[in-house]
């Protein structure tokens, strides 16, 4: 086939007769087309549009069939994407010209790639006829494909489209090189770059965002300033690089210079000293915005929430409800789970009002998050409540979340109850699950159950053990006592034992005052975290409890020559959206007195019921 075959021009729609009082087929068409909305539709208005079309029989018409399938796709309504595609590939005007076909067939392989659905769109491809396929096809077969996560289907469709003469076109260039770059493939997509005979706004722009995906600001920014011409995304493109990487300061000397500013310029601002954790800057930023948009809200509310200012976060949200922002899925996932990072209950609980209150609660997205935030708060029948009641439809995350949330939280019975149900209802436990089994079994002390679980992980759920399952052994057959079984297990892993599995070795030898396993965990520790003088203060306790002062002495030594301190314990409360946090001594509190007051009489209560061994006392921790 030839460069010319491979990429024909777009041809101009056939003309619809209809001249005279009534109004004609193209013109009732055209009518309906300008009534779709441009952004993100509403599914209800865009069923109804569909079923009117359906009525007048002129859903068969592509251009119109064609904005629809477009407009499912954003809601992502993939089945009534293939719908409208089946019933507008048979009508009569489907095949008038060969354009009409590719406009729809097109418009299917966008959508997708726009839902990531890379076997889908193959096949879709390969139902086109080859004199069918231009330009865009090509551009959004490869667009699809990245989908896979991997590089080799990528590459396939670029032999494909350079044996046909058409890898050379700026269209499909650009579509590889952002393929590439999601792919993990960044040599190819600068090679592609390189190799560009000519290049567009759009190829700077894709090959630089390509750099910050890979993390490569300063290559971004040399990039950046070679560009012949800029346009807004190539500003924000630089802007997001240095967000991204946590260079605040070089965002907002960026940011100063831009010649146009829009909402995403000042939203990546805002979310660069968020995530540097200037929280004072990125307000002030967030004030100066002539307008804001659902991004900007949530980017304010989750970093309040993550970074522990509950009130601050509580204002922010009541404002954005003043403001008649409406909370979409993603932003209720990404503000519960800041909620869920920093245990900021109250916020959360509010979060769960308010998506009843929009019908957003049943959904399984914001559930789990939910049940998530629940879990990681301490309300661990909240969440169940959730998962009994208000969950319409369970996935895998579901069960893992509620069967981790009991098992964290010591209810290991439980934990392993759903365990048995998920299976019962045919859900696959996956490697998350079995960590939390092995979890449920190391509170329950079921140090059997938990060999048994670990042993048949491969042979009964097709699970090869990771890291994260030998460590969770080592801690159970740590607790158990069984300590020298712990120790051949983590010198059987095939992996590199990290700072996790040998702390979880010095607990372990701290419970049961084992002093020689103790010295090997805090000697492997020493190599992993040399400046963690945490390490040394357990070894020293674990030393003083077998009454070995002078090696207590040298660890107390060696714990000083670390050059750092043991950051001290500390608990905290919340109260009333306000977060309360003590350490020991600490008498910053208003209220430290009456705290302390209370504190005594509670442990002058707990002696007096015979519950606290002698010697030991309550402390405010």
């Amino acid at each position: 086939m030839s460069a010319a075959a491979a990429s024909p021009a777009l041809r101009p729609a056939p003309r619809w007769g209809g001249g005279g009082g009534a109004p004609s087929h193209r013109r009732l068409v055209e009518d309906h087309l300008a009534s779709l909305p441009h952004g993100l539709p509403r599914l209800r208005n865009l069923q109804e549009l569909h079923a009117q079309l359906l009525k007048q029989g002129l859903h068969r018409d592509t251009r119109t069939a064609s904005k629809l399938i477009a407009s499912y796709a954003l809601l992502r309504r993939v089945p009534a994407c293939r719908r409208v595609f089946s019933a507008a590939a048979s009508g009569p005007h489907a095949a008038a010209a060969t354009t009409n076909t590719t406009l729809l067939s097109n418009t299917l392989l966008r959508a997708y790639a726009l839902n990531a659905l890379p076997h889908a769109a193959l096949a879709a491809f390969s139902a086109m006829p080859p004199r069918q396929r231009d330009t865009f096809t090509y551009s959004s077969l490869i667009k699809a494909l990245s989908a896979a996560g991997a590089a080799a289907p990528v590459r396939a469709a670029h032999a494909h489209v350079a044996k046909l003469g058409a890898a050379e076109d700026t269209f499909i260039g650009n579509a590889l090189i952002d393929a590439y770059s999601k792919t993990g493939a960044a040599p190819d997509a600068r090679k592609v770059f390189d190799e560009m005979p000519e290049r567009d706004v759009v190829s700077w722009n894709t090959a630089m965002a390509a750099m910050v995906r890979q993390g490569e600001v300063a290559g971004a920014r040399k990039m950046f300033d070679e560009m012949p011409e800029k346009d807004t995304v190539s500003w924000n493109t630089m802007l997001d690089g240095y967000a991204k990487a946590g260079e605040a300061e070089e965002a907002f000397e960026l940011f100063q210079t831009m010649p146009e500013r829009n909402v995403v310029s000042w939203s990546t601002v805002v979310s660069a000293y968020c995530k540097k954790g200037d929280m004072d800057m990125a307000r002030v930023i967030f004030d100066k915005m002539p307008t804001k948009n659902l991004v900007t809200w949530t980017i304010m509310v989750s970093a309040c929430a993550q970074k522990g200012l509950v009130e601050e976060a509580g204002r922010l949200f009541t404002q954005m409800k003043e403001a008649s922002v409406e909370l979409d899925v993603a932003a209720v996932v990404s503000i519960l789970a800041a909620c869920a990072e920093s245990g900021s209950l109250a916020l959360g609980k509010r979060i769960h009002r308010h998506v009843r209150q929009r019908k957003l609660g049943r959904l399984t997205l914001v559930c789990n998050a939910l049940m998530d935030m629940f879990c990681k708060c301490g309300c661990v029948n909240r969440a169940d409540y959730i998962f009994d009641t208000e969950i319409v439809e369970k996935d895998s995350v579901s069960w893992n979340i509620i069967i981790g949330g009991f098992a964290m939280h010591g209810d290991g019975e439980k934990a392993l109850d759903l365990f048995a149900q998920m299976k019962q209802q045919g859900f696959c436990p996956d490697a998350v699950t079995l960590i939390n089994i092995l979890s449920a079994c190391t509170h329950m002390g079921l140090v059997e159950e938990g060999r048994r679980y670990f042993a048949n992980m491969e042979t009964d759920y097709g699970i090869r053990p990771q890291i994260e399952h030998y460590g969770c052994m080592v801690d159970l057959l740590g607790r158990g006592g069984l300590i020298e079984e712990a120790v051949d297990m983590i010198k059987s892993m095939p992996w590199e034992p990290n700072e996790v599995i040998w702390g979880s070795l010095l607990s372990a030898c701290r419970l049961h005052k084992n002093v020689e396993y103790a010295e090997l965990a805090v000697n492997e520790l020493s190599k992993l975290q040399p400046s963690n003088a945490g390490n040394y203060a357990v070894l020293s306790n674990i030393y003083a409890e077998a009454g070995q002062w002078s090696d207590m002495a040298k660890a107390r030594v060696q714990m000083k020559g670390t050059g750092s301190q043991k950051i001290a314990g500390s608990s905290w409360i919340e109260l009333d959206e306000a977060l309360h946090e003590f350490t020991v001594g600490d008498r910053k509190h208003p209220e430290s007195d009456q705290i302390s007051e209370m504190v005594d009489r509670l442990s002058s209560h707990v002696k007096h019921v015979g519950c606290v061994p002698a010697g030991h006392e309550l402390i405010v921790q």
